[in-house]
C-alpha cells in the first residue's frame, strides 16, 4: 500500500529556512528514485529535487539549486529537503513521490498518488 506523508512546512520570512520531511511506505521507498515537488496554486506541479536510492546522484531544478539540499534515510523510509535562502517565489505545497525518468535537469513523477502535501509560506 502505497503511503506518502509530507511534513515540516511552515511560514517563513523571505531568507529564512525549513526542512521538509517525506515518510514512505516500505515499498514505496525501497530501491526507488525520490523526488520532490511543488505547486502553487493555479499553476502546474513542478520538479524541485531528486535523489538515487544510495544517495549518489542528485538533481535539482534550477530554480533552488545552490539553495535546497535533498537527503534520505533509507532505514527510515524518510525523505528530507533542506531548504536554505527562501524566496517568495518558494511558496507552495511541497509533495514527494517516486521519480519514473529524469530528462536533463527535470524528473517526473512515477505514481499518481499523491500524498497531502506540506505549506511552506514565504514573505517578503
Amino acid at each position: 500500500q502505497e503511503q506518502l506523508v509530507e511534513s515540516g512546512g511552515g511560514s517563513v520570512q523571505a531568507g529564512g529556512s525549513l526542512r521538509l520531511s517525506c515518510e514512505a511506505s516500505s515499498g514505496t521507498f525501497s530501491n526507488n528514485v525520490m523526488g520532490w515537488f511543488r505547486r502553487d496554486p493555479g499553476t502546474e506541479r513542478e520538479f524541485v529535487a531528486a535523489i538515487t536510492w544510495n544517495s549518489g546522484n542528485t538533481i535539482y531544478a534550477d530554480s533552488v539549486k545552490g539553495r535546497f539540499t535533498v537527503s534520505r534515510d533509507n532505514a527510515k523510509n524518510t525523505m528530507f529537503l533542506q531548504m536554505n535562502d527562501l524566496k517568495p517565489e518558494d511558496t507552495a505545497v511541497y509533495y514527494c513521490n517516486t521519480v519514473g525518468h529524469c530528462s536533463g535537469y527535470r524528473c517526473f513523477e512515477s505514481s499518481d498518488y499523491w500524498g497531502q502535501g506540506t505549506q511552506v509560506t514565504v514573505s517578503s
